[in-house]
């Protein structure tokens, strides 16, 4: 059984982190910051090409995360991929005892680094989920041929819990869980405010489903600013980046590097602390962007261990 699925499906607060491979063939330095993460999370989410940009492909560095002793979870997006490529890569996750996934329709390739590639999406995030969902219950393929031996996923999706208006990713959300959905990881969200009015939705709609807030620890002012700008659902409120700002203006000051780092940390921290302790939803995907390095502080000082 899925880790992830043993610690939210008992009650368990759930920790995940999400990773990029490499854009390259070496894991060497990815797989020394993922060496950081045992014992401390319950999943390495591995991310598929993000933002359509080439990278090693989430099954290779999940079956590297695996053979080192790592819980991983691949992500799977229909960008890329005909059904059949599609369930071809979840049978050879399987195969490495690969038993949790999460699945995404993925950005289009227009905005990425390779323009020239034709995007598929035979499928988006739901029909990913409904066809594994059909596989498992069947022991069918996509075209319907019996397969000699059927795996079995925790099934994930992504919701974006800042999002106007709201009730459409409502109701993307419950068509995610119809398909099959056990749980779900949240656009990075800033505060506790932001996350309340979103579980009230969920549950309003009376969806039932493990909700993971997804928390993304700032580094600087102008991180914050550009994703405010640029990445549709995150909102950064204006006094985190006011505290960021002063950070980088006491540093400049006293020639000390790396204080807004450790503002974001602190924010990010805190906020970690007041979800588990107001038990606002049942997990956090901490999302560090390349700073995997922190995750370990990061949960310390939230006071969260597996």
């Amino acid at each position: 059984m899925s880790v992830l699925e043993q610690a939210l499906e008992s009650g368990t607060f759930g920790v995940t982190a999400e990773m990029a491979p490499p854009k390259g063939c070496d894991f060497t330095e990815e797989m020394k910051l993922a060496e950081t993460l045992k014992g401390l999370v319950h999943g390495v989410n591995v991310t598929d090409m993000q933002s359509a940009s080439l990278k090693a492909s989430s099954l290779g560095f999940c079956i590297a995360l695996k053979q080192h002793g790592l819980e991983p979870i691949i992500q799977m997006t229909g960008r890329d991929r005909s059904r059949m490529a599609i369930m071809g890569d979840m049978l050879s996750a399987a195969a490495f005892g690969i038993d949790t996934m999460l699945a995404l329709t993925g950005d289009h390739t227009s905005v990425g680094d390779c323009k020239a590639s034709k995007p598929v999406f035979d499928l988006d995030s739901v029909g990913i989920l409904r066809m594994l969902t059909r596989m498992e219950a069947t022991g069918l393929d996509c075209g319907g041929n019996e397969l000699a031996s059927t795996p079995h996923f925790y099934k994930g999706a992504a919701v974006t819990p800042v999002y106007e208006p709201i009730f459409l990713q409502i109701n993307k959300l419950k068509k995610k869980v119809d398909a099959g959905a056990r749980y779900v990881q949240t656009q990075g969200i800033f505060t506790v405010e932001a996350l309340e009015t979103f579980m009230d939705q969920v549950a309003k709609a009376n969806i039932k489903v493990h909700v993971m807030a997804g928390i993304i620890p700032l580094k600087a002012a102008g991180m914050a600013r550009y994703m405010n700008e640029n990445v549709p659902g995150i909102a950064v409120p204006d006094d985190q980046i006011a505290k960021l700002a002063a950070a980088a203006a006491e540093g400049k000051e006293k020639g000390v590097k790396g204080l807004p780092m450790k503002a974001g940390i602190e924010m990010a921290a805190d906020l970690c602390k007041q979800i588990k302790e107001r038990k606002l939803c049942d997990g956090i995907h901490l999302m560090t962007i390349g700073a995997e390095q922190n995750i370990p502080t990061i949960l310390e000082k939230a006071g969260i261990a597996i």
